[in-house]
């Protein structure tokens, strides 16, 4: 049986470039967006890790505010809201509609799964055109966990009524490979450009440079 087809979001599907205009506008530099959303992701782990939740829109927030204290600038209300509200309206990737579309055809079940709440990440999946695809949008805010805790992977199997070994996670992150894997989860890695997998933790059974040639080898399996 092919295995359920489980999406991260955030630069699996969605790109992220479309902020660089404001970080120019905000910082004078597009380039510190990767930074910002690198210290989103530290400020999430340290949240797991410690056991204080905090949903990912505020961390994100916090990330903001951390980056324009490291660069020593202040940034405008206008301007911090701009960034955070585009969040909420990001493109898909361009090859994304086609991928999804032909899974689907062929009777590939697809979910999503996400740091962002529901509620952003079914704004983000239907502002984004790609909410036909998706027969559940799943968020880790309904078990207070965020990826890669195991809890949120094993929320989807739960949800789901299947085990862990009868999914597959589709993502661009290597700590989001690993953290699927560790919970049975079969894995396949979008490498979007600069990313990488981690030596230290099981390789994924797909490897592809877009979810077009990752789309090819799921549509291989049986």
């Amino acid at each position: 049986m092919a295995p359920i087809c489980v999406f991260d979001v955030n630069e699996t599907l969605l790109d992220l470039h479309v902020l660089d205009p404001l970080f120019e506008q905000a910082f004078g530099d597009s380039n510190l967006r990767r930074n910002w959303f690198n210290q989103m992701l530290q400020n999430a782990f340290v949240s797991t890790i410690i056991g204080q939740y905090s949903d990912f829109g505020t961390l994100g927030a916090s990330a903001l505010d951390m980056l324009a204290e490291q660069q020593g600038v202040t940034i405008s209300a206008q301007e911090r809201s701009a960034i955070l509200d585009t969040m909420r309206h990001l493109p898909a990737h361009p090859e994304v509609p086609e991928s999804l579309a032909r899974l689907q055809h062929a009777g590939r079940r697809l979910v999503t799964l996400t740091n962002s709440t529901r509620q952003v990440a079914t704004m983000q999946i239907t502002n984004a055109g790609l909410a036909q695809y998706f027969e559940h949008i799943f968020s880790v805010d309904s078990v207070q966990r965020l990826k890669p805790a195991p809890e949120t992977y094993q929320m989807v199997a739960a949800r789901l009524q299947v085990p862990t070994s009868e999914l597959m996670l589709i993502a661009a992150h290597a700590w989001d490979i690993a953290g699927a894997s560790n919970v049975g989860y079969t894995t396949a890695f979008v490498a979007r450009p600069g990313m990488v997998l981690n030596p230290l933790f099981p390789a994924p059974i797909i490897n592809g440079h877009n979810l077009s040639e990752v789309a090819d080898h799921i549509l291989k399996l049986t």
